[in-house]
């Protein structure tokens, strides 16, 4: 029951935006779980669609599983970002939550850059094992959600001097993950579901194709989520999930890449927008850059209650195999007050030395 008010508030706001029917589908799901929930998404719908639209079901939840993983082929409702997703296969991820290292969750942003810059401190911190999955995201929910839609992208073998970017692939920790079975004749729309997912006419669920577990025992090394890092400063959540995307040799120097997503969540009432970056990246050959900007990929998202979070990626390169990176976001509230909030330090490690490519 929790959850449903971020589910509400994320649905009204988009439809504001649009009063096409595949946000008019998303609401059905959430009220065949709960009346209330229900009462209050119709009302919604009606003062802000009127009689252009109806109600289509498309699905009813399944039970939240508390320990046991999802299988391929289950679809889903992102718990905060609202859009419908389907998943494909576990990745077991190291979590470090420096909320809990530190037990103090609304610490001072005003830590010594000697303490950041640790690599070692930042590979002693404690971490635990949870459960995110590689999922695709329905395609149709691309322009209505306040994220990146995200891509995952990655150079393979040095060789190949291509760039590929796979859209609409995101990585959902279990805790975010609203599971629905599908009543629909149009399940899910993206690409690459049909050739991923096939559908088992006995059981009358998806299940993996052979080509999905090829695509990952091939890619398996620009696909794997190993750590995530978050952090909390001032009621801001930031969360960091850093790829490997390869490596490329120029002027006979090479050059390593990474891609990092981050997640921003306000955990308060009160009204923030993203305002500047400033970055610190530090190279294991001894090199440190700083690199500062307004906003983050062009924007400067607002953090509302009604719409609490914003998820983008972004990419960096080192002329050495290793390092780390950290930083800042200034945050600006309504009354212009301003606030640093930190982003967790993480890894840039390369996998040279494994195999597989494209």
């Amino acid at each position: 029951a929790v959850r449903f008010p971020i589910i509400i508030q994320n649905i009204a706001h988009l439809l504001k935006m649009n009063t096409g029917m595949n946000i008019i589908r998303r609401i059905q799901i959430v009220g065949s779980v709960c009346e209330s929930c229900k009462e209050k998404l119709t009302r919604r719908l009606h003062t802000t669609v009127g009689r252009r639209s109806k109600l289509l079901e498309v699905g009813k939840f399944d039970p939240v599983k508390a320990q046991d993983e999802y299988g391929a082929g289950q679809f889903f409702l992102h718990r905060v970002f609202g859009y419908r997703g389907v998943t494909l296969f576990p990745w077991p991820a190291q979590v470090y939550d420096r909320d809990v290292n530190n037990n103090n969750n609304s610490s001072s942003s005003n830590s010594k850059d000697d303490d950041l810059m640790s690599s070692d401190k930042i590979k002693t911190l404690r971490s635990e094992t949870q459960t995110y999955y590689q999922v695709l995201i329905d395609q149709r929910d691309f322009p209505y959600i306040k994220m990146q839609p995200e891509a995952v992208t990655f150079l393979a073998d040095r060789k190949d001097a291509s760039l590929y970017s796979i859209p609409g692939l995101d990585y959902v920790s279990h805790d975010d993950i609203l599971p629905y079975t599908s009543t629909s004749l149009d399940p899910f729309q993206h690409e690459l579901f049909s050739q991923f997912l096939t559908k088992d006419e006995v059981m009358s669920d998806y299940v993996s194709r052979e080509t999905l577990i090829a695509w990952r025992n091939k890619n398996h090394k620009w696909l794997e989520l190993t750590e995530v890092r978050r952090e909390t400063t001032n009621g801001i959540r930031v969360t960091v999930m850093p790829f490997y995307m390869g490596a490329r040799d120029v002027q006979q120097n090479s050059v390593y890449w990474w891609r990092y997503s981050i997640r921003l969540e306000n955990l308060q009432k009160q009204r923030v927008q993203l305002r500047e970056r400033h970055w610190r990246i530090f190279s294991s050959s001894g090199t440190l850059e700083t690199a500062k900007g307004r906003g983050v990929i062009g924007q400067e998202p607002v953090l509302s209650a009604r719409q609490p979070a914003f998820q983008y990626s972004s990419h960096v390169s080192l002329n050495a195999p290793s390092g780390h990176m950290w930083g800042t976001f200034k945050m600006e509230r309504q009354d212009g007050l301003t606030f640093d909030i930190r982003v967790p330090p993480f890894s840039l490690e390369s996998r040279e030395d494994e195999g597989g490519v494209l």
